[in-house]
């Protein structure tokens, strides 16, 4: 069986709960990075059809995919899901605005080019809004497109969001099924750059089938690898999301998400490597079984402390770090890779 298969066969089995079409499927408010100022934002992950790849099997780690409709809404559906999302940002002088689909925003069959054009002309006129960030798989980032988004919003600055995932086509198509090439983010960043749009990639820790020392070194290598490509490169630390292989994986004992000193060792060796490149990480479940943690006693203040360092760039902030698990956590580096990734501790 291929991994595809494995993936296409658990997607299969769940249901996507019914839900409103004009709803998004989630807003939310946070903070980041705009200049090296501290900028408050709004997330909108759009409701729509779904992912493509996703539906053809997907992503081992990927739960977005049921995030979807289960009738693709309509055009008015999709622009009243922005008024709704913009409603929650009422009380906000500036903000930053991020647009997810769980799939691709420049996706024709997930956003019509007449509603992609006019959200764009609704976010360009909205003068609290200096930048728009939406997310894509690199295939749909062509020279049409980019003039397209460039040409509406005019001042207010843009940016594509690509799940790189890793620089290793090995790692992306054999333990992530990505369906993707690294060469496809290298030319989807240079197409981007012709247009005077940035570019932002994700990167993940521990996807199956990798010991943590291998993770680790997979990530130091592609944040080396990414950043003459990427402005800002955001380092996700895998999590265990329903109805995902990463799951099936878990539910046997075969899969430990990722240690936070993991991600503190990397971004100490990542940053004063690539002084210029914004290096971001927000452990999502931080502290929980199923998302990135150490032990019980530190696990919500080393994520506070990488949070923190991810706004500030500030790798001082890590320095103090420190708890009795450090040292359970070098000794399962030292013996991970004799399980084949599987996990030593929970």
């Amino acid at each position: 069986m291929t991994l595809n298969k494995a993936v296409a066969d658990i997607r299969a089995r769940q249901r996507i709960k019914p839900s409103a079409p004009d709803r998004p499927s989630a807003v939310w408010t946070g903070v980041d990075l705009l200049g090296g100022q501290e900028i408050k934002t709004l997330t909108i992950i759009f409701k729509t059809s779904g992912c493509w790849w996703g539906k053809a099997g997907g992503c081992t780690m990927c739960g977005y995919v049921y995030d979807s409709a289960i009738d693709p809404p309509s055009p008015e559906d999709l622009e009243t899901q922005l008024d709704r999302a913009l409603y929650k940002a009422g009380d906000m002088d500036e903000f930053m605005l991020k647009i997810f689909t769980s799939g691709s925003f420049f996706d024709e069959r997930e956003i019509p080019p007449q509603v992609r054009q006019n959200i764009l002309r609704r976010l360009a006129d909205d003068e609290r809004i200096p930048k728009v960030i939406a997310e894509t798989r690199p295939e749909f980032v062509t020279d049409e497109v980019m003039d397209e988004c460039t040409g509406i919003l005019g001042s207010t600055k843009f940016e594509i969001a690509v799940g790189l995932e890793t620089s290793s086509d090995i790692i992306r198509k054999d333990s992530i099924n990505k369906g993707f090439t690294f060469a496809d983010f290298t030319r989807a960043s240079e197409t981007a750059k012709k247009h005077g749009v940035t570019t932002k990639a994700y990167l993940m820790l521990k996807p199956p089938f990798l010991s943590e020392g291998e993770a680790m070194d997979d990530i130091i290598q592609s944040v080396d690898d990414a950043a003459p490509y990427a402005d800002t490169i955001s380092i996700n630390l895998c999590n265990v999301q329903k109805g995902t292989f990463v799951e099936s994986l878990w539910q046997k004992g075969q899969y430990r998400s990722p240690w936070l000193w993991s991600i503190v060792e990397i971004i100490k060796k990542a940053k004063p490597a690539h002084p210029d490149t914004v290096i971001m990480s927000d452990p999502v479940a931080a502290g929980s079984k199923r998302g990135p943690h150490n032990c019980k006693q530190c696990s919500y203040d080393v994520a506070d402390a990488i949070r923190k360092f991810s706004i500030t760039q500030d790798i001082s902030v890590l320095d103090e770090l420190t708890c009795e698990c450090m040292e359970l956590w070098k000794k399962v580096l030292e013996l991970d890779d004799l399980t084949y990734g599987s996990a030593i501790m929970d």
